[in-house]
Order: structure tokens, then C-alpha cells, then sequence
């Protein structure tokens, strides 16, 4: 007769020991996230308000899941829908020096008034 083989057991699993947070490194707080991403924190957070690096803030502190911050370093912030694209842009010219020179040499060049009443 011939010899089968016998499935190894399953080893049991341990659930982890009370006080243990999972492995070490997973989660990052803010210095260590900004250690590895080679960044100050000031900008580590400034990268979570403004290009959305995945961050939870627990209290007074921010924690980061290391994996979440290596897909967002892969694939980059997600982009802008058209709505928020455009409201990006409003007011953007608002302090800038130069926009009522500009405006009068786009107009200029058309060979076209800025105003109705300088026709």
C-alpha cells in the first residue's frame, strides 16, 4: 500500500502580549516619520495639510503608518476633481504686482479696450 503523506499541523497563534502595540516600526510618530522621510517635522505636517500624507492625529500627537507613507511616496497625492481644481485657482492673482500690467498688454496686443468706455 502506498505511504501518504500527512499534512503538517498549523501552528497555533499566539495573540500578542498585553502592552504590545504590534511590530516595532509600523506605526511612526512625528519625529519619526520626518527622520524617514529626511524632512523637519514643520514640514511633514505641511505635507499632511497640503498633498494629503496619510497621518492620524490621536490627541496632541500624529502617528503614521509606515507602509501608508511608502504607497503615498509611490504613488503621490491623489488628484485634484475638477471642482476643487478650480477653486484651487480663485484668488490666486489677487497680491500679485504685476496682473494690471499684464491685463493691459493682453488687452493692448488684441487691439482691444479693458473697458467699454475707453471704446
Amino acid at each position: 500500500m502506498p505511504r501518504t503523506k500527512l499534512k503538517p499541523e498549523p501552528s497555533p497563534v499566539t495573540p500578542p502580549a498585553a502592552g504590545t502595540n504590534g511590530p516595532a516600526g509600523e506605526v511612526l510618530t512625528l519625529s519619526e516619520a520626518a527622520a524617514y522621510l529626511r524632512l523637519p517635522e514643520a514640514d511633514v505636517l505641511r505635507l499632511v495639510e497640503e498633498q494629503a500624507l496619510p497621518a492620524r492625529r490621536l490627541g496632541n500627537e500624529w502617528r503614521f503608518l509606515k507602509s501608508a507613507i511608502q504607497d503615498w511616496l509611490l504613488t503621490g497625492p491623489a488628484p485634484l476633481s475638477n471642482k476643487e481644481a478650480w477653486i484651487a485657482l480663485a484668488g490666486v492673482w489677487k497680491d500679485d504686482p504685476y496682473v494690471e500690467a499684464e491685463l493691459q498688454e493682453i488687452f493692448r496686443r488684441r487691439g482691444r479696450p479693458m473697458t467699454e468706455e475707453e471704446s
